[in-house]
């Protein structure tokens, strides 16, 4: 690979990383082309985007790029492969249990950047299949607050058909 090859790598790396900062590396030596074919169409079908990376090149594109990812840097050794995700950040770890089912042991899990949080090693793919997006926080934070305030209205609301019952009554005996 020439200079200037590998510059534009790592140029393209970087607008990568800024669009889809959301980090999965992953060891997938020893799989098959065939089983890396397999490994591309469950990302593509996710909307996750999955390259083989020069672990110098990545480096340099992660220094260059916004997110602070120096806590993954020591995980880039070995063959990287590189799962990119912006908004559904739990995809990957499907991704990667569907993929290796009860059989397989790669790709492994080497880390993970995530909102500003790392995760190491192939362990935290159990935690990593659990989170939760920015947006679905937002919603649940949204229902938790929601839910006292409409509980009140549901009761000002019957407690005001109760009311307009008892004036409607008090009104027809005092009319008789």
């Amino acid at each position: 690979m020439t200079r200037e090859e590998k510059v534009e790598v790592v140029k393209d790396l970087t607008e990568l990383l800024s669009r889809k900062p959301n980090v999965y590396l992953t060891d997938a030596g020893g799989l098959t082309v065939a089983q890396m074919n397999e490994l591309r169409e469950l990302c593509f079908k996710a909307e996750v985007e999955l390259r083989v990376v020069k672990n110098t090149l990545l480096k340099k594109a992660m220094e260059a790029s916004e997110p602070d990812y120096t806590e993954v840097y020591p995980s880039l050794k070995q063959q990287t492969s590189v799962f990119f995700v912006a908004e559904k950040i739990k995809e990957p770890a499907k991704i990667l249990k569907k993929f290796r089912g009860k059989k397989e042991e790669k790709p492994a899990l080497k880390a993970a950047y995530i909102d500003g949080s790392t995760y190491v090693g192939d362990q935290s793919l159990a935690a990593l299949e659990e989170l939760k997006s920015k947006d679905e926080m937002i919603a649940d934070v949204i229902a938790l607050l929601q839910a006292p305030m409409m509980k009140v209205l549901g009761q000002l609301n019957s407690g005001g058909n109760t009311i307009t019952g008892v004036l409607k009554t008090l009104e027809e005996r005092a009319e008789a």
